[in-house]
C-alpha cells in the first residue's frame, strides 16, 4: 500500500480511505489484506478488468474527439448547384479531401442555390459551392473562388455554323430562341445572361426554361434553341452541340463561390475551407 501511494504521489492513509470508500460503494471487499501486502479478491479481479476496459474506452473517446476536432473524422456534407458541379475545382477538392481525411464520411447534395442556402442555415450542410452570393445578412460567409467565361451553345447543324466560325457575337443571337436555366433555380447565371443581352442591344426571346443545365443542353442538341453556359460545361462534350466564345461579352462570366456558416464550423468543415483556399491560391 505504501509503494502504491508513492506511485500515485499521495500519502498512504488517503489511499486506504479511498479504497475503503470504493469497497463500500461496491458492497464487497476488493482487496484481501495479508501480513505483507494485499491481493485481489474475486470481486476485485472482476472490477480491475472492467476498470481497465473503461479507462481504455476513455482514451479512445479522447482520441476520437481530437481527430474529429482536427477534421480527420466525423461527417462532412457538401452542396453544389448543377452548374457548379462541372467546374474542375469541385471534383479536385472532393478528391483531395478524401485522400487527406479518408475517415470523414462525405455526403454530396446537388440542389438550387436557394435550397443550398436554406440547408446551410438549418445546419444540414457544412459548405456549398454556389454561383450567386447571398450576403452576410443570411448568417453565411461567401467567398469568391473563381470566375469563368461563358460560351454560346448552338445546335451543331445551326445555319450560323455553316462557315465554321470560331466565335460568335452575342448581338448576332438577337433573333434566336434562347433556352435558359430556370431562374428560381439559378438566379445568378440567369440574370447575368439577361443583362448581357440587353447590353448587346436586345432582350432575349426565351423559348424554354429548363430545371437543370444538363436539360438545357439536351434541348439545344435537339435544335430547339441556343443557350449560354459556363465554359466548364464544355467538358461534357455533348454530341450535337457547338460551343463558341462570345468576344463581345467579356464581362459575361460565371462566378463560383464557397458558402459556409460564419460560426459553429465542424473540424471537417474547417479543414475543407482551408483546403479550398489553398487550392485556389495554388
Amino acid at each position: 500500500m505504501t509503494r502504491a501511494a508513492q506511485r500515485l504521489g499521495i500519502q498512504q492513509p488517503p489511499l486506504s480511505q479511498q479504497i475503503r470508500a470504493l469497497e463500500a460503494e461496491v458492497g464487497a471487499p476488493l482487496l484481501r489484506r495479508l501480513p505483507r501486502g494485499v491481493e485481489l479478491t474475486e470481486a476485485g479481479r472482476v472490477f480491475l478488468d472492467a476498470a481497465r476496459i473503461a479507462i481504455g474506452q476513455v482514451g479512445h473517446a479522447l482520441e476520437a474527439a481530437r481527430r474529429t476536432a482536427r477534421g480527420e473524422a466525423g461527417r462532412l456534407a457538401i452542396g453544389y448547384t448543377s452548374s457548379a458541379a462541372f467546374h474542375p475545382l469541385i471534383p479536385a477538392v472532393v478528391r483531395s479531401f478524401r485522400q487527406a481525411a479518408p475517415d470523414v464520411a462525405l455526403a454530396l447534395e446537388e440542389s438550387s442555390t436557394a435550397d443550398l442556402v436554406a440547408a446551410l442555415q438549418r445546419q444540414q450542410l457544412d459548405a456549398a459551392f454556389i454561383r450567386v452570393p447571398v450576403g452576410e445578412a443570411a448568417g453565411l460567409t461567401i467567398e469568391l473562388l473563381a470566375e469563368e467565361r461563358m460560351l454560346a451553345a448552338l445546335p451543331a447543324h445551326h445555319p450560323r455554323l455553316a462557315s465554321r466560325p470560331s466565335r460568335v457575337a452575342l448581338a448576332d443571337l438577337a433573333e434566336e430562341t434562347f433556352i435558359l436555366y430556370r431562374r428560381p433555380t439559378g438566379p445568378g447565371l440567369y440574370d447575368a445572361i439577361i443583362a448581357a443581352c440587353r447590353a448587346a442591344g436586345f432582350s432575349p426571346r426565351i423559348g424554354q426554361e429548363a430545371p437543370r443545365l444538363l436539360s438545357t443542353l439536351s434541348l439545344v442538341a435537339a435544335g430547339l434553341g441556343v443557350s449560354i453556359i459556363p465554359e466548364s460545361m464544355r467538358r461534357l462534350d455533348t454530341e450535337g452541340i457547338a460551343y463558341l466564345p462570345l468576344p463581345d461579352a467579356p464581362d459575361l462570366v460565371a462566378p463560383l463561390y464557397l458558402a459556409f456558416r460564419a460560426a459553429d464550423l465542424s473540424g471537417a468543415a474547417q479543414r475543407l475551407i482551408a483546403q479550398v483556399r489553398a487550392m485556389v491560391r495554388a
